[in-house]
């Protein structure tokens, strides 16, 4: 079960999935979230960008939880990537193109314009990119060279994430799959 706080980050999450930065107001949230209005200021004293802040660090975490376990699944590190980023098609495909992480979200539409919301969104890249760096130093790259394709890889991602969300097709983010197991592949031969 989960106590008033969880329940106002988690109404967030899916107001930001559903609807962006812009239209998530305070009211909304608390309509979403089922919490008395008192309870926002109470655990959100600082307002919209805490809780949005709050939101993203949140579903960063389960993002970079799913991606550490989705990632050691399978032993050759270049197969746990191609089949974690078509589990990824597969689960936007199951939300009709309308659910993914927030995270993509907030960092076009709020993190030019809030410092605070900047840091939270940076700091969830930061470790989305250790992530996909360590577990690809596996395939014998030098640790700049695993930097390199970590971000390249997150770039990916998020560039397919929204234009699969675009195109209501998983096309996009199997193509990402596909190619960066094969760039990789040629990377890790050289």
């Amino acid at each position: 079960m989960t106590n008033v706080r969880e329940e106002i980050i988690l109404a967030t999450c899916r107001l930001l999935e559903k609807q962006g930065y812009p239209a998530t107001g305070l009211n909304e949230i608390v309509k979403e979230s089922g919490a008395p209005k008192g309870s926002l200021y109470y655990y959100f004293p600082e307002g919209k960008e805490q809780i949005i802040s709050e939101a993203v660090r949140y579903a960063g975490q389960i993002l970079v939880e799913r991606m550490r376990t989705g990632l050691i699944r399978v032993d050759d590190p270049l197969q746990a990537l191609y089949e974690f980023i078509n589990h990824q098609a597969d689960q936007v495909e199951k939300q009709h193109f309308t659910a993914g992480s927030p995270l993509t979200i907030v960092s076009v539409e709020a993190a030019g314009s809030s410092e605070r919301i900047s840091q939270a969104c940076r700091a969830v890249y930061d470790q989305i990119e250790a992530v996909l760096q360590e577990r690809l130093a596996c395939c014998g790259l030098t640790e700049a060279e695993a930097a390199e394709q970590a971000r390249l890889t997150l770039a990916s991602l998020e560039g397919g994430m929204i234009l699969s969300r675009v195109h209501h097709s998983a096309a996009p983010l199997r193509s990402v799959a596909r190619h960066l197991k094969d760039s990789m592949k040629k990377a890790v031969e050289k």
